[in-house]
């Protein structure tokens, strides 16, 4: 696993591929190995084509879980994910189609249960962000989207997965350590991260009883096609550079945090936090 920065400049047009990075970013291909900790388990991935939910794809398959990968339209890099879960031996399931639009997150919840007959693990990982350096170039569409896709996208995937999601079930959202150190050039992501924490500290308790966890991650800068997609050249050059560790995390560091909280490894963790930041401190 690289641990070089700064990335050389580039950008991309959203939502961005990870097939045209530079470097290509590390989900695990060739480094994660399972030990069978999720045999057996059937997992639903939003933003799963790509960056951290490519990684958690590839880690909950060769750890034995069957994945439904939800993505945007990024074709050619969610069949390249869906090659690696087959060949860890693991059935896979692939939804294009916008999470923002509350019919789709149902749709794709439906499409994984007829196929799979539950889901046990729902990991709410995508997400859509932009840099502005003021408010008024925000529009109001923009802003809706992003909420729509970072937080509501989340409710309606998990109201729609409960009736199917047995007792030792797991729910995973994905924060970000802008949730408490908010960037205000990523004003209303920042905004929709600290609500995914949020949300999940409030899901845990209602949904306790039912034997289901639920927790959020917190990563730090991550090197993913967000990254070039939505920043800046000069920033992403320096991408992560003034972390305490110096450099960006490549998503195959956070998926075994996403395993840990998908696992009986996970089994009396609930309502948390797990910070994987580089050393950027999570309150």
């Amino acid at each position: 696993m690289s641990t070089d920065t700064p990335q050389p400049p580039q950008q991309q047009t959203p939502p961005g591929r990870q097939s045209a990075m530079t470097p290509v970013p590390d989900c695990g291909e060739d480094s994660y190995v399972g030990t069978g900790r999720l045999a057996g388990k059937v997992a639903l991935i939003t933003g799963g084509d790509s960056g951290i939910g490519r990684a958690v794809a590839i880690a909950y398959a060769r750890e034995g879980a069957d994945v439904a990968i939800s993505y945007l339209d990024e074709h050619d890099d969610a069949e390249a994910v869906a090659e690696q879960v087959r060949a860890a031996g693991r059935r896979v399931l692939l939804f294009p189609g916008d999470i923002s639009v509350a019919a789709h997150c149902r749709d794709i919840v439906e499409r994984t249960v007829a196929e799979f007959d539950r889901v046990d693990v729902l990991v709410s990982n995508a997400a859509y962000q932009m840099s502005h350096e003021t408010l008024e170039e925000i529009s109001d569409d923009e802003w809706a989207f992003t909420l729509n896709t970072n937080v509501s996208a989340m409710f309606y995937l998990v109201k729609a997965v409960l009736p199917h999601m047995p007792s030792g079930g797991a729910i995973i959202g994905s924060s970000s350590v802008n949730s408490d150190m908010p960037s205000p050039t990523l004003a209303p992501y920042a905004l929709t991260k600290a609500a995914v924490a949020n949300f999940c500290a409030s899901l845990a308790q209602l949904l306790g009883e039912r034997g289901i966890r639920v927790n959020s991650v917190a990563p730090g800068p991550v090197w993913t096609p967000l990254i070039p997609s939505t920043m800046p050249e000069e920033k992403v050059a320096n991408f992560g550079a003034d972390t305490p560790l110096g450099r960006a995390g490549q998503p195959a560091e956070l998926a075994p945090a996403y395993v840990l909280l998908a696992s009986d490894d996970g089994s009396y963790i609930s309502g948390a936090r797990l910070a994987v930041t580089g050393g950027r401190p999570v309150l």
